[in-house]
């Protein structure tokens, strides 16, 4: 494994205690509120999933019945479900980079001055 160097130095950078980093307040606040969407996104998807499931399961009559031509309400919730993946998706990359990237930032120039180094910069 490379030693970790600071940018342009020749001399070693003084060791970084990742313990004391997963304990920092920025630390915390990053994955609370990569938490806070992650957490209740999931259960909320889940819930929705399995409603899928279930009804087509258990409620042939509703899901068979015809919108347009050939398309039922099954398909249209069926697709809804890829629809809504993509959906969350699309709001959790709006969200981490509105509230989770500019702390991430930041942590990682604080770990950078003190010498840690991103994995493609010390091959």
């Amino acid at each position: 494994m490379a030693k970790q160097q600071p940018a342009g130095s020749g001399a070693h950078a003084a060791p970084v205690d990742f313990t004391e980093v997963q304990k920092s307040p920025e630390l915390q606040e990053l994955r609370k509120r990569q938490r806070s969407f992650i957490f209740p996104m999931a259960v909320v998807f889940l819930l929705w999933y399995f409603a899928y499931v279930l009804l087509a399961d258990y409620a042939h009559d509703f899901m068979s019945t015809q919108v347009w031509g050939n398309i039922n309400i099954g398909l249209i919730l069926g697709l809804l479900q890829f629809v809504t993946t993509f959906g969350i998706t699309m709001w959790y990359v709006s969200y981490a980079n509105r509230r989770m990237d500019p702390i991430a930032a930041d942590l990682r120039e604080k770990l950078e001055a003190k010498g840690v180094r991103r994995p493609e910069e010390t091959k």
